[in-house]
């Protein structure tokens, strides 16, 4: 919210002299950067106690129960994502980006109601249409049960989706932080607790519903909004407008992120999709969520930007960076123990999951290089831009590259596949990046430079070792995450000690 006043300020304050109005622009840049750095930590304890306490959940589940129970949920994930991403119609987004001058309770109203009322619609659509299809389509009767009760978080989405979206915007993460880690956790307990109790693939369902049951009541203490009996119809059209280019855009993505578990569980076992879903689950959702905690603050910064390319490219080129920061160590540990880990943590049982977990770790490093474009395309309100690219990008690249590789190769091609895809989508990327902001190929090498050198220091480290002295994982750890932050130290340690000086530094109080 305050963020959208830092640019109409130059109208209103350009009649001051150039001292004040450059310490009124010095004061809303360094109370901005506050407000990014708050969102960030609350983010980053978000994300830290969800996936550690993630990977514990995790751990002894998949101790507990079988890789075909896995890969059953990963068939009903499948069909469920699609629909689910229907679910708000993008309004969320578009309650987000739209500036705060032109928001009204109209609008919030209006959004909510039309999600609970589209959302219904899609729930039905699940258990009448959308289940016994996934049951013919794979030949699981055993889905025609799972994805009805999986589907029971469409009908809780729109109703948790204006209080996300208030508190986005107005860049209050310490209270999503709050709500996020108390519904995580008792779903996780929850899960466990069902595992333990012998209810089988049932706790990893009731893992993904619970959450979003134990949240609603959380949102609506959070913000203090409740719902009225208002609809506008100049309201719909003002965020469905943009709502709906986003939605488009995470159906694509969707698409692109769920045809691998679709052709595996159709062309091979349920075995191999478990195998493989637990790959994906280890490097990509610790890459999504590393991302989503920069993204979140940073879209609706990037939306009060709006206009000014050279701001942009700044804050992304930061973006870039410090997300490569905290991923690249990780996927690289991943390439460098992908065997131990899984053997140590998951067991032999689980063995098929090794080689692509090493190969999809190489994929997220490209990733990385150009991560978090989108949110930058979509705070520039260039909603529909975004849609047209990922559109193309799924029929000329994901799809065909996809498909030929998983049916040659199998979960192993399906890894390939996304190296490929990932490699090629750099300069994909870097293309329209340059025509919308001027990022360019050298931009995007200045900021992954220094974590690409702090990162493979440890990296190959510990390959030589491997090759003289067989080391016990505990200490592989220890002695590549201790380099890694001596290196980062020694390459990028004056930096971060700006960054934080800035951040630490007094606001300046001015009269104007």
């Amino acid at each position: 919210m305050g963020c959208d006043r830092l640019w109409a300020s130059y109208f209103r304050f350009s009649d001051r002299t150039d001292n004040q109005f450059d310490k009124l622009i010095r004061t809303q840049i360094n109370n901005l950067n506050k407000k990014i750095a708050s969102g960030v930590f609350w983010n980053a304890i978000q994300l830290s106690v969800n996936r550690s306490f993630s990977f514990v959940i995790k751990l002894f589940l998949a101790r507990i129960l079988l890789p075909e129970e896995f890969g059953l949920v990963g068939m009903a994930i499948v069909f469920t994502s699609f629909i689910e991403v229907l679910n708000d119609l993008g309004m969320g987004a578009a309650i987000i980006q739209r500036k705060q001058e032109n928001l009204s309770e109209e609008h919030f109203q209006t959004a909510f109601w039309s999600g609970v009322a589209w959302s219904l619609l899609i729930y039905l659509v699940m258990v009448i249409a959308v289940a016994p299809f996934a049951v013919n389509f794979y030949k699981e009767p055993m889905l025609g049960q799972i994805i009805p009760v999986l589907s029971l978080g469409i009908l809780s989405s729109p109703i948790n989706m204006v209080h996300k979206a208030q508190l986005t915007k107005a860049l209050d993460f310490k209270k999503l932080t709050y709500v996020n880690n108390f519904s995580n956790i008792f779903s996780g307990v929850l899960s466990l607790a069902l595992a333990f109790l012998g209810f089988g693939v049932w706790s990893l369902v009731f893992n993904s519903i619970a959450s979003f049951l134990i949240a609603m009541p959380l949102y609506f203490r959070a913000t203090g909004w409740k719902p009225k009996f208002m609809w506008s119809e100049q309201a719909f059209k003002d965020i469905f407008g943009f709502g709906i280019f986003t939605t488009g855009t995470n159906l694509f993505n969707n698409l692109m992120n769920k045809l691998d578990y679709l052709l595996i569980g159709k062309l091979m076992t349920a075995a191999d999709l478990g195998a493989y879903t637990l790959a994906f689950v280890l490097t990509d959702t610790f890459r999504s969520q590393v991302m989503g905690v920069m993204n979140k603050v940073m879209f609706p910064v990037y939306s009060s930007l709006q206009g000014n390319s050279k701001e942009l490219k700044m804050y992304y080129s930061r973006v870039v960076k410090y997300n490569c920061l905290l991923v690249f160590p990780i996927m690289l540990f991943f390439i460098a123990e992908g065997e131990a880990i899984i053997t140590l943590f998951f067991g032999q049982k689980w063995n098929d999951a090794i080689l692509p977990l090493q190969i999809l770790s190489g994929s997220v490093l490209f990733h990385m290089m150009v991560n978090s474009n989108t949110v930058v395309v979509r705070g520039m309100g260039k909603a529909k831009l975004e849609m047209q690219l990922q559109i193309y990008k799924s029929i000329f690249l994901y799809i065909p590259v996809l498909v030929g590789m998983i049916y040659f190769y199998g979960i192993i091609g399906a890894a390939l596949a996304f190296l490929i895809i990932k490699f090629v989508s750099v300069f994909i990327v870097l293309f329209y990046l340059n025509k919308l902001i001027g990022y360019t190929f050298n931009d995007m090498f200045l900021s992954v430079k220094p974590v690409l050198l702090a990162s493979f220091v440890p990296f190959l480290t510990i390959i030589a070792i491997h090759k003289f002295w067989p080391l016990n994982f505990y200490i592989s750890a220890f002695l590549f995450f201790s380099s890694y932050i001596l290196s980062v130290y020694f390459i990028m340690g004056k930096e971060m000690k700006e960054v934080v000086r800035k951040i630490k530094k007094k606001p300046l109080q001015t009269n104007v």
